[in-house]
């Protein structure tokens, strides 16, 4: 159970028969994955050879994910007064418009070449700056989150948020250019159904008489972490669940033993292989 089960990967963890090690990573819900970077870093540690995570979810196993790059961006301008007979575009306009680009921005659909069944997704997801009513603002702080694929990877989420914010200090100079400061990227990943561990995993369930779907998720999830690391992994098989990350969140503890049975046959028929 890699906060959750994980196959080889523990700090510290109890070492079991065959290289087999649980890991509980109470640092996932923060999306740090502490526990997971630490083992990671340990030079002591042994490589993973395969993990399996159990995220909630009856019906599908995770097999994949889109990555992400993220972005801050810092937007500026001359400061003023809102009451001023002299006319000043504002922080706060100027992002507004780098906003209003970045919405629509034409990005790619689903690579057909790539086998990979998501499109890339941008979204902006915080706008902080001003305050008060007098002040126009000289800076505002954006943050961008974009959620890759193979065939629009790292590079080119970059490379379209900079043409953006090129676009802006064009057409709405300002003092200082506006800044684009990189603080994420993962790589998007997806295993195959007969890859490993994904395939133990779907052979199992369908042994336990489950009916199971393998699924690319929309959302990153700690599996992109290790794709990074070249470990392959699936990220989602568990009890069924509602309220996934809200205040309600809840799971279905009675479907526990199914569950472990599944992820028990899995585990079993990896290590005899």
């Amino acid at each position: 159970m890699f906060c959750h089960i994980a196959a080889d990967l523990a700090p510290r963890a109890a070492e079991l028969s065959g290289g087999l090690a649980v890991l509980l990573d109470v640092d996932e819900h923060t999306g740090g994955f502490g526990g997971a970077r630490a083992y990671l870093a340990d030079p002591r540690a042994a490589r993973p050879a395969g993990v399996m995570i159990g995220y909630p979810g009856l019906d599908e196993i995770v097999v994949g994910g889109r990555g992400l790059w993220r972005a801050a961006i810092t937007v500026h301008a001359p400061a003023g007064h809102s009451g001023s007979s002299k006319t000043v575009i504002g922080a706060i306009s100027r992002a507004a418009h780098l906003v209003r680009l970045l919405d629509t921005t034409g990005l790619p659909g689903v690579d057909d070449g790539s086998q990979f069944p998501l499109p890339p997704r941008l979204s902006v997801t915080a706008f902080q700056g001003g305050q008060g009513f007098s002040v126009v603002p000289d800076r505002v702080d954006i943050n961008v989150d974009v959620r890759t694929t193979p065939g629009f990877d790292a590079h080119d989420a970059e490379t379209l948020i900079r043409k953006a914010v090129a676009e802006l200090d064009a057409k709405l100079p300002a003092p200082a250019p506006t800044e684009v400061t990189p603080v994420a990227v993962w790589p998007p990943f997806r295993l195959t159904e007969d890859e490993q561990p994904a395939a133990a995993l779907l052979g199992a369930a369908a042994a336990q008489g489950l009916t199971v779907r393998a699924k690319t998720a929309g959302p990153s999830n700690i599996g992109n972490l290790l794709a990074g690391e070249g470990i392959a992994a699936t990220a989602g098989f568990g009890v069924p669940y509602e309220g996934l990350h809200g205040s309600d969140e809840r799971a279905h503890l009675g479907e526990l033993p199914t569950v472990y049975a599944v992820y028990q046959r899995a585990v079993l028929g990896l290590l005899a292989g």
